[in-house]
């Protein structure tokens, strides 16, 4: 019988790519110049702007264009198609870029994008009259995220590790798939104890009430960047002067939203999902507050990586030192400023 512990590490296996398939992935099309491709193929994400079509919108990336060839539902995913060679940069949670770096896929981490502040986190929520207070208070108890294997799940590891419980008495918390739009109703019918909110669907939940945080990504690690744009090392060493702008431009985007008047970014965000026509809702685009980038400009430490290695590493998904951060990610590309992002109240309005 499969246990709840082999299920978590069957999962990762899933995403790791060898490097006999990113080897005949495609390369990019529509060059120009030196022959470097001006042209970038990606993925979106509906009813949200990224980074980099915020960067295009702006004008940060000249003469590259973005093209769009669909939108993704997951991370690791998102990632596969860039090391597949079917789009050309990809982004997930850093653990996925661990997972595929492990398999040898020939990768790297080129700028943050996403991340956990204090307005842009999940939090691990529970009924108010729950008897859950503790994370000894959660064995035997069911908790709802939108994928296993990832941030939510990872989160939710580090917080019962920190609350003393051995392995087997963490294999006795029940992670389960729950789409993000259903989460708050199986909380509030008790179908699941702890329901994994964020962002739009968080701060609903909690307009509405009768709910309270157990913890939150935020309280558990502080600032932190979550996620990273990888390229190829093909793609890299073929284009590097369309990464330098793409990196830098994507950099720049990150410092415009966070040191713009949130109502302006909110604005230009919902402009710019009007004007691509895809029959979009832009209402939970008034929700935004922050990317959550911890970095300047987006730019990697590493140690952003060591974390997910460490606990791949510990959960056996990866053996130890087989993954070596610094081979995991470059700041090459990103010239953007290298001044500390700045404080702005722009992100905390209502």
């Amino acid at each position: 019988m499969t246990t709840m512990a082999s299920t978590r590490r069957q999962f990762l296996t899933l995403l790791g790519l060898s490097a006999v398939a990113v080897s005949c992935g495609t390369s990019a099309a529509g060059t120009s110049g030196k022959g470097q491709t001006r042209t970038l193929r990606y993925q979106g994400w509906a009813g949200q702007v990224t980074l980099p079509e915020l960067a295009e919108d702006l004008g940060y990336l000249g003469d590259v264009k973005l093209e769009w060839v669909g939108n993704t539902i997951s991370g690791p995913q998102d990632i596969q198609s860039a090391a597949t060679g079917q789009t050309d940069f990809g982004g997930a949670f850093n653990g996925a870029v661990v997972k595929l770096a492990a398999n040898k896929t020939p990768i790297k981490a080129v700028i943050s994008y996403y991340g956990s502040d204090q307005h842009a986190y999940n939090g691990y929520y529970v009924l108010k009259d729950s008897p859950i207070r503790s994370a000894r208070d959660l064995a035997g108890k069911k908790v709802g995220m939108n994928t296993l294997g990832a941030h939510a799940e990872a989160m939710l590891d580090i917080y019962l590790q920190r609350g003393g419980l051995s392995g087997a008495e963490i294999d006795k918390v029940e992670p389960l798939v729950v789409p993000p739009v259903n989460a708050e109703q199986s909380l509030r019918q008790r179908q699941i104890e702890v329901a994994v909110l964020g962002g739009i669907l968080r701060d609903k939940a909690l307009a509405t009430g009768g709910i309270r945080p157990l913890f939150t990504d935020f309280e558990l690690l502080g600032a932190f960047s979550a996620g990273t744009y990888v390229m190829t090392d093909r793609f890299l060493k073929q284009n590097p002067d369309t990464a330098r702008t793409f990196v830098t431009a994507v950099g720049r985007a990150i410092e415009w939203s966070r040191t713009t008047p949130r109502a302006e970014v909110i604005a230009r965000m919902t402009d710019i999902v009007k004007k691509r026509g895809r029959n979009e809702d832009t209402t939970p685009l008034k929700y935004w507050r922050s990317y959550g980038v911890a970095e300047t400009a987006g730019r990697i430490t590493g140690k952003e990586l060591q974390l997910w290695i460490d606990w791949l590493a510990e959960r056996g998904d990866i053996q130890k030192g087989q993954v070596r951060v610094d081979d995991l990610y470059t700041n090459e590309f990103n010239a953007s400023p290298t001044t500390s992002p700045a404080t702005s109240a722009s992100t905390s309005g209502s």
